[in-house]
């Protein structure tokens, strides 16, 4: 059953959020159930797959096609693209963030709330995690990196944390690697040294660290291949890697952990480090 918007499909988000809301198009009762789902959870639709997104709306996985061609869309990932186009243009404040913790605030016990919310969210980044890595991926990375004679480690901002953490562990397990993120301001003079036989690890996020991107073109350039963790197959980091691996962590008012980007590279360093020992 198809509705007929007697228009375009929406091609942003909030026109979308705007259709649904005003009731434009009339749907059946499974696609309904679709788009409430699709409104309270907009990045599990923009990250999730066919299967993954059914299982939590509780629909069969054909109902997410009909439910986009009676919107107006050709099938299901014309309609999550416009759910990831969010995610790029989306960027709050922290004040803005904290605001949205107003009503939590207030709970009888918010501590308690607060991390019930923050636990949710890490356990949901995991599952995504275990549901849509892929794994050949991670072995060619870990391939990769191995083989290096030194990994550049670049990340900015909020995934800073998980590349001075693989500072550390790598150095732990006798692999070589230079941490970008000098105060003095000399990374790019640093990646001037990276070679082929190098190997660099990127990590962004949405909004995407900009000085990132700037470091993994000027690696990219030199031939020095580079090993992307980031959210989206659209990422900007995705054109200039040699390989890369998707990680979209959940998130509780805005405030989005790094659990399953932790798990990711922690399993990364550990094969990385088998190898080495294997081939030494």
């Amino acid at each position: 059953m198809t509705a007929d918007t007697g228009a375009r499909p929406p091609r942003d988000f909030r026109s979308l959020r705007e259709l649904m809301i005003s009731q434009a198009v009339k749907l059946p009762k499974r696609l309904q159930q679709v788009a409430d789902f699709a409104m309270h959870f907009p990045d599990e639709i923009a990250f999730g797959t066919v299967a993954s997104i059914a299982e939590r709306a509780n629909v069969q996985p054909s109902t997410l096609v009909r439910f986009s061609q009676a919107i107006g869309y050709t099938g299901f990932s014309e309609l999550q693209d416009i759910f990831r186009d969010r995610l790029r243009d989306r960027h709050t404040s922290y004040n803005e963030r904290l605001a949205g913790l107003r009503e939590t605030a207030h709970a009888d016990n918010p501590a308690a709330k607060l991390l019930e919310g923050f636990a949710e969210a890490a356990v949901r980044s995991l599952n995504s995690l275990r549901e849509r890595l892929e794994f050949d991926q991670v072995a060619a990375a870990a391939h990769r990196l191995a083989a290096a004679e030194t990994i550049y480690l670049i990340a900015q901002r909020r995934s800073f944390p998980i590349t001075a953490y693989m500072n550390y562990a790598l150095g732990q397990l006798g692999v070589k690697t230079v941490l970008i993120g000098s105060p003095v301001g000399t990374d790019s003079e640093t990646l001037e040294f990276a070679t082929p036989r190098d190997a660099a690890v990127a990590i962004s996020f949405t909004p995407y660290a900009a000085t990132t991107l700037t470091y993994v073109r000027q690696v990219a350039a030199r031939g020095v291949p580079v090993v992307a963790i980031t959210d989206s197959p659209f990422s900007p980091l995705v054109p200039a890697s040699t390989l890369w691996l998707e990680v979209v962590e959940a998130d509780f008012q805005g405030f989005r952990s790094l659990s399953a980007t932790m798990a990711l590279v922690m399993t990364l360093m550990v094969i990385v480090a088998e190898i080495r020992r294997e081939t030494q």
